[in-house]
């Protein structure tokens, strides 16, 4: 067993970290100076820092997790390692592997760690609207999908989530129920289900909502974009910077305030036609036409075209600080032209 680091201060493991919203949020949480990052990955580190901590590995080698366990006191967990949805149809076995069992060694070693040291490491989970399954006889226009409506996803990546979410729930609630005790502790388990994210620093990749960034990273960089969806696709969306802020009020939100394990959040929903328009306006000579994928098409149209995030604005107070048209004013044109190195193109 490896000695246990102790440490005077905050200690977050971050899985998946070098992914796009891991590395945001490795941003946002070093701004606290009393917080310390373990970041953990399958892949080599790309940046260091104070009070950053690089761990390679894969999540599902069971000894490995175990082992981030006895090194550090963990007092939060924020579980991003995943195999999102395209890759996920591709694989099968290996989504599963990945998604569920992984995250159950995870979830193990955080509620061993909660009843050994007394106290509950909270477990922040970034779930998905993939978790959704809506039939097109079911689809009511204007109408916003509450968290408990049609959990009946036709994908792998959904299925994962899905039951992640109830996994936690057992263990944040309901774990060794037969033989607990009154002091037994549990870990605090917490889920966002998030909609499509859209990043000005990166392009993600497998994902099936990624054409609302391919899109705009394609014309800052002057070159033509293909949408895998039809004009008419809508799915909600929100910017990397109100993912961040969504998380981390999760986070820290006081036990009382937390009444839900599972909470949607979101910040705008538009159609893929309507995020073409708006690049646009900024980048006039983009050429974008449409290719539509009809396996990609009918996940994107078995996930809402919008959600009622109001459990979230009720419960913790949350609120997006950008909307459709501000998300591209304050955040994305301006972030996006400054990353190729090109002006804004405004006619």
């Amino acid at each position: 067993m490896g000695a246990i680091i102790w440490l005077p201060m905050q200690t977050l493991l971050i899985t998946g970290s070098e992914g796009e919203l891991g590395q945001a949020l490795i941003d946002a949480f070093l701004e606290e100076p009393d917080t310390q990052i373990v970041a953990f990955d399958i892949r080599e580190a790309q940046r260091k820092g104070p009070r950053l901590e690089h761990r390679v590995g894969d999540i599902t080698n069971a000894s490995t997790v175990n082992g981030l366990f006895e090194a550090f006191r963990f007092d939060g967990v924020v579980h991003l390692a995943a195999i999102l949805s395209s890759g996920g149809e591709r694989n099968p076995e290996r989504t599963h592997e990945v998604n569920v069992d992984g995250s159950m060694r995870l979830l193990c070693a955080a509620q061993e760690s909660s009843q050994r040291r007394g106290k509950a490491v909270k477990f922040i989970f970034p779930s998905t609207i993939a978790v959704h399954g809506i039939p097109a006889d079911a689809k009511r226009p204007g109408e916003r999908i509450k968290e408990e409506q049609f959990n009946h996803p036709i994908t792998m990546y959904g299925v994962n989530k899905l039951y992640i979410e109830q996994l936690g729930t057992y263990f944040s609630h309901y774990y060794k129920l037969l033989t607990s005790t009154p002091t037994d502790v549990r870990l605090d388990f917490r889920a966002l289900r998030y909609p499509g994210i859209v990043s000005a620093e990166t392009i993600p990749s497998g994902g099936t909502s990624d054409y609302g960034s391919e899109m705009v990273h394609a014309a800052a960089k002057g070159e033509p974009y293909a949408c895998f969806v039809p004009p008419a696709a809508r799915l909600p969306f929100m910017i990397m910077p109100d993912a961040v802020q969504a998380l981390r009020q999760l986070f820290y939100a006081a036990k009382k305030e937390v009444r839900h394990d599972v909470y949607n959040v979101s910040g705008f929903t538009v159609t893929a036609e309507q995020i073409a328009t708006k690049v646009l306006e900024s980048f006039p000579d983009f050429i974008i036409t449409y290719d539509p994928n009809p396996k990609r098409t009918q996940i994107v149209e078995s996930w809402p075209a919008d959600i009622d995030d109001s459990r979230a604005r009720n419960d913790w107070g949350w609120r997006p600080q950008h909307d459709f048209d501000a998300a591209f004013s304050d955040y994305l044109i301006p972030r996006i032209t400054q990353k190729y190195g090109q002006l804004q193109r405004i006619p």
